[in-house]
C-alpha cells in the first residue's frame, strides 16, 4: 500500500508556527529546516559575503524565535522571516557600505511587459552552449552585479517568488517603487546576459 507524500504529511506551516508558539521547540526546528536554505540564499543575493549571509542567517532565526509570540500570522510566517532577512542584509551592507548611493527616478514607466524582449537573445540556444550550471552560474554572477537597491527587490520578486504587494511590505516602500525597481534590474539583467553572450538567438532566462 503506498504512503502519502511525507512533505505533505509533515509540512503544515500554519500549524509549525502555532505549536512553536506554544513553546514546541521541533515545531521551530521545522520551520527553520524547510526555511534556512532560502534564506542563506537570499542574504548571500544581498550581502554578496558567504560570511555575512552565514551571520544572517543565524541573526534572522535567533530573532524570530524572540520575537516569535508577536508574530500575528497577518502574511506567512515566510514573508515575515525574509523582512528579518532583508533588514539584517542591509545592516550588513550599511556598515561596510563603500559604494556610492544609488539614486532611484520614481518617475520610470513601470509598465515592463512593454520592454522589447529582443533586446536579450542570441545566435545560439544557450542550453547547447553552456551546461544548466554554467547558466546559473552566469545567472547569479549577473544579480550580484546589480546594485543592492535593484539586487535585493529582483531576488524578492523572480526568485524568492513573493508577490508585488509582499516585496513592498517587506521592503517598506511602494508598490510602484518594487515595479521600478524590478524593471531597472530586469533591464540592466538583460543588458549584462546580452554583453555577454554577443550573439542573438534563445532568451536565456527561458532555460533558468
Amino acid at each position: 500500500m503506498g504512503q502519502p507524500s511525507t512533505q505533505a504529511i509533515t509540512f503544515d506551516e500554519s500549524n509549525l508556527v502555532e505549536r512553536a508558539q506554544g513553546g514546541d521547540a521541533r515545531a521551530f526546528t521545522e520551520l527553520v529546516n524547510q526555511y534556512e536554505r532560502k534564506i542563506f540564499r537570499l542574504a548571500k543575493h544581498i550581502t554578496q559575503s558567504q560570511e555575512d549571509a552565514e551571520d544572517v542567517l543565524q541573526e534572522t532565526f535567533l530573532k524570530a524565535y524572540e520575537h516569535l509570540p508577536e508574530f500575528q500570522r497577518q502574511s506567512k510566517f515566510y514573508t515575515w522571516l525574509v523582512r528579518i532577512a532583508v533588514n539584517e542584509s542591509l545592516m550588513k551592507l550599511r556598515k561596510r557600505r563603500t559604494a556610492r548611493t544609488v539614486s532611484l527616478d520614481e518617475g520610470i514607466d513601470t509598465g515592463e511587459e512593454t520592454v522589447a524582449r529582443e533586446i536579450a537573445v542570441w545566435e545560439d540556444n544557450p542550453e547547447e552552449r553552456y551546461s544548466r550550471e554554467e547558466l546559473r552560474r552566469i545567472l547569479d554572477e549577473a544579480i550580484d552585479a546589480l546594485p543592492p537597491i535593484f539586487r535585493t527587490v529582483f531576488v524578492l520578486r523572480d526568485i524568492d517568488e513573493l508577490s508585488t504587494e509582499e516585496t513592498a511590505g517587506v521592503l517598506n516602500i511602494s508598490i510602484p517603487a518594487v515595479k521600478s525597481r524590478l524593471l531597472r534590474a530586469r533591464l540592466q539583467l538583460r543588458d549584462r546576459l546580452t554583453r555577454f553572450f554577443k550573439r542573438k538567438g534563445d532568451d536565456v532566462f527561458a532555460y533558468l
